[in-house]
């Protein structure tokens, strides 16, 4: 068994480092606020660290799971960051929804002092962390992913490898334009479906299981016919994510047209006070 520590405790890093010390492992927590890591030590008999450094110190294993770009330079860099106490032969893993260029960064800091790093992006929502079946996506060589993936594993159904380090938030980017299109897609059809009249249950009964079925039809499909936004992945995040896909598509001359017009719904989502309401939530954009 492994010691490893896990910095960021919000709905997916919880549970994942609650799987990690199921698997057996000495888990370390660091969160910014203090109390939900005494919480999490005091439900898993692990231990409450006062700094990031303080959990990685003497970890084989420091996964990141935090909110973005400015948060994971926060808990690496410094001389409360991870980076400052993690000893040669250890790995960091970021779960962190990112960007490829933060990715590159720190796995040339990590390389510079001996740790393996591996950017793995996650991807399954809240139940996913918490029924440990989360599909994680990574990028980094294979010695540190070799390392990596016995821990990852504790909250993860599906784990690949893509390619160098960066692959992983590429990969995700891609997971999110994907998602993005079944968003806009669902919400458009539910609006004229309303619109029409139509009974919306059997309509979703009836196109579910064919081929214009997806994971947002199935599982929102209901709640964006009930007007239910309470839950899931939050407008802000969704659209922070498919602002990375934005910003490296601009750098390397891609076109993302779906990204764009997702992007818009969701900013409007924003100005109408929505923000922390699921992604889902633009499909009353089409009802306005």
């Amino acid at each position: 068994m492994a010691i490893a520590a896990f910095i960021g405790l919000g709905n997916m890093g919880y549970p994942m480092a609650g799987h990690l010390a199921a698997a057996g492992h000495e888990v370390r927590v660091f969160n910014r606020t203090s109390a939900k890591s005494e919480q999490w030590a005091g439900e898993h008999a692990g231990t409450a660290c006062a700094t990031p450094a303080e959990a990685a110190r003497g970890a084989d294993f420091v996964a990141l799971c935090v909110g973005a770009d400015a948060d994971v330079r926060a808990v690496s860099y410094g001389d409360d960051g991870v980076l400052a106490s993690m000893a040669e032969g250890s790995v960091l893993v970021d779960h962190t929804t990112a960007s490829a260029e933060l990715a590159r960064e720190l796995g040339q800091a990590c390389e510079a002092t001996s740790i393996g790093f591996v950017d793995a992006p996650i991807s399954g929502g809240q139940a996913g962390a918490e029924n440990g079946a989360l599909s994680v996506m990574c990028g980094g060589v294979e010695a540190d992913f070799d390392r990596a993936l016995p821990l990852i594993d504790a909250y993860s159904s599906a784990v690949t490898l893509v390619g160098e380090v960066g692959s992983g938030q590429l990969t995700k980017m891609c997971n999110q334009i994907l998602c993005a299109g079944a968003i806009q897609g669902a919400a458009e059809a539910i609006a004229f479906g309303q619109k029409a009249g139509l009974d919306m249950d059997k309509v979703l009964a009836a196109v579910t299981k064919g081929a214009a079925g997806s994971w947002y039809l199935s599982n929102r499909g209901t709640t964006m016919v009930n007007d239910e936004f309470d839950f899931g992945f939050a407008v802000d995040w969704m659209a922070k994510d498919l602002g990375l896909v934005q910003e490296e598509a601009g750098a390397m001359g891609a076109s993302t047209p779906l990204t764009e017009l997702v992007s818009g719904y969701l900013k409007a989502t924003q100005d109408a006070g929505e923000n922390r309401m699921d992604a889902t939530a633009i499909v009353r954009r089409y009802r306005d």
